[in-house]
């Protein structure tokens, strides 16, 4: 069976919380998923499942405001902003 595309290596998950239209329409990075800030809340117990958290956006403005939410949510493992959806890398 072949690792789910939102996965690396770890235990981690890519998570682009741009619209579903920039998403759609300004491209993104394969092994992202696309969970909108607007319903990360919502998101919650999919990603109290993996050790690290990677957010991305347009800017690395909205995934810093996705991080404070989490952490104020109560998700106490890693999370880290790594800004524009074009940093990520996938394998």
């Amino acid at each position: 069976m072949e690792n789910s595309m939102n996965q690396t290596s770890k235990n981690q998950i890519i998570v682009d919380v741009r619209t579903p239209e920039e998403w759609r329409f300004d491209g993104h990075a394969n092994c992202s998923v696309n969970y909108p800030l607007d319903q990360i809340d919502q998101k919650m117990d999919e990603l109290l499942k993996y050790d690290k958290i990677i957010l991305v956006c347009r800017s690395g403005n909205r995934a810093g405001i996705a991080k404070a939410k989490l952490q104020q949510m109560g998700y106490t493992k890693s999370i880290e902003n790594l800004g524009p959806w074009q940093n990520v890398h996938c394998a």
